[in-house]
């Protein structure tokens, strides 16, 4: 299946999206290009181009080459895999300030998962060749990369035992906190307010269960004081969800 592509702008020109300065800043708070100096990301600022997404469209999928990574500006990401059965396994989203799309740019292989726009998407995006690029000429760029990679293994670890061993509302509750320490405001034992777009049944992809269960452990949830829920806004007591996690 091939990806439906947009046309990328020429970088981030007056008309962008996203402005120098918010592009810039973003950069620091990733774990690829948060060690540089300011001048070295504005190197690689200006290496990127700016590309948009409809809600339900396809970034990439599964088996295309890799040519570019992808940093969100704003809306949601979703990566995915099809069953042999043909049942679709989400296994994460990428938010505004997150990377994806890394990993066959960076081994030279096909896309290993399908990406699809779950709202409007703005991203910005870096070359194969570009990325290539920095990680020779900068030792720094080299060491971030295989963190990088490390903690992308770490992460896919933690949702395998999640989904073998774990309870629906565990689960809910480590998504839920992981979300949460992802705030720049994040303050253990804090309650903390998440704006989560998204729809039950895309949370349920997310967990690996069934919608009806998904529902039935957020009710769990809220009934317990974990979470307050109002429409796409919850509103996570931190020390309760820790407890109902184990962590």
């Amino acid at each position: 299946m091939a990806a439906v592509r947009s046309t990328a702008n020429d970088g981030y020109a007056e008309h962008a999206m996203i402005s120098k300065d918010a592009l810039l800043e973003m950069l620091g708070r990733t774990a690829l290009f948060g060690a540089l100096e300011e001048a070295e990301r504005k190197a690689v600022a200006q290496e990127m181009r700016e590309t948009s997404y409809d809600a339900g469209q396809v970034i990439f999928a599964r088996g295309d080459a890799g040519r570019d990574i992808y940093l969100v500006t704003a809306g949601r990401v979703r990566l995915s895999v099809l069953t042999a059965e043909g049942r679709e396994l989400s296994f994460a989203h990428s938010e505004p300030g997150q990377v994806f799309g890394e990993i066959s740019v960076l081994d030279g292989g096909v896309r290993t998962a399908d990406a699809t726009a779950v709202s409007k998407v703005t991203a910005m995006t870096l070359s194969k060749g570009a990325l290539n690029r920095l990680i020779e000429q900068r030792t720094i760029v080299r060491e971030a990369v295989i963190k990088f990679l490390c903690s992308r293994v770490r992460e896919a670890d933690h949702q395998l035992e999640g989904i073998a061993l774990y309870p629906i509302e565990v689960r809910l509750a480590r998504f839920f906190l992981a979300a949460a320490r992802q705030k720049p405001d994040f303050k253990p034992g804090a309650k903390v307010v998440l704006d989560l777009p998204i729809s039950q049944s895309e949370l349920a992809l997310l967990i690996g269960a069934s919608r009806p269960k998904v529902n039935a452990a957020l009710a769990m949830l809220e009934d317990g004081g974990a979470i307050e829920r109002k429409e796409s806004r919850f509103t996570c007591d931190i020390d309760e969800l820790e407890d109902i996690a184990g962590s």
